[in-house]
């Protein structure tokens, strides 16, 4: 059993539409819940992309960590300053953007621990000065990273080819390796690197596919999903229990409310 702790972990949540009536529901895999559950050990708690309502700094001031969330929504351009895409294509979610942006700018201004996870991860390098590419798949000589469409669990999240993490690096170090294996479900990448990241992990092809905020807090984004497969790849659950002992180090520095 997990050693369980009361500290509270947000979980970014995107606008989705579910039932028969095509309702709006703001939603996360339960992926992500496992994973709090089973390895972090803290309370997983959903944050809603509620745009402009959200009330970052009453949300930060509850959690002791924060886990940024894939989604099959790219982050709107207008976030980066990139060209329009048709929404047909690539669908957006500028509500979530409005939270997760805000969120990681104060969440990395408090110290608070952040595990940042593919479009999280994106999220990230966007709210720090960052931008993106649109689609890597039409850049030359980079790998088709999107989603590949089986039905098959083991094909569409299986591991998709390797990444070289960075020598010295942290991941480097919490993993005790220097190249892994992972799955990809992403056609949006880092373009520029935002100032005040370090790349933690790239792709044969060059892409960027992880990062960390230079500094002493834990705010480490990846461009694969570590919970899809946590329960049975050592690298995957390193991530998330590196991230549930920063959460730990940084709920016991805090003053009860």
């Amino acid at each position: 059993m997990i050693n369980r702790f009361g500290a509270l972990i947000g979980i970014s949540c995107c606008t989705k539409q579910f039932g028969v009536f095509g309702m709006l529901n703001h939603a996360a895999s339960g992926t992500y819940v496992r994973a709090v559950d089973q390895v972090v050990g803290g309370v997983p708690i959903l944050i809603p992309a509620n745009g402009d309502s959200a009330d970052i700094e009453t949300l930060l001031d509850h959690c002791a960590g924060i886990i940024l969330t894939g989604s099959r929504s790219n982050v709107a351009a207008e976030f980066y300053g990139g060209p329009p895409q048709p929404p047909d294509i690539h669908p957006e979610d500028p509500d979530r953007d409005k939270v997760t942006l805000q969120l990681s700018r104060r969440a990395v201004a408090r110290n608070i621990p952040l595990l940042a996870i593919c479009r999280g991860l994106q999220e990230l390098n966007v709210a720090l000065g960052g931008s993106l590419h649109q689609r890597l798949q039409d850049l030359p000589h980079r790998l088709d990273h999107s989603t590949p469409m089986q039905e098959n669990p083991a094909v569409r999240i299986g591991k998709a080819h390797h990444v070289t993490l960075t020598p010295g690096g942290t991941l480097a170090h919490r993993l005790g390796r220097d190249h892994l294996s992972v799955n990809s479900l992403h056609n949006q990448g880092i373009d520029r690197l935002a100032p005040g990241l370090a790349v933690e992990a790239r792709a044969v092809d060059g892409t960027i596919e992880a990062i960390r905020v230079l500094g002493p807090q834990y705010a480490l984004g990846v461009q694969w999903h570590p919970e899809y497969d946590f329960e049975h790849d050592p690298a995957s659950h390193a991530i998330f229990a590196s991230f549930g002992e920063a959460v730990r180090h940084y709920s016991a520095t805090q003053s009860p409310r």
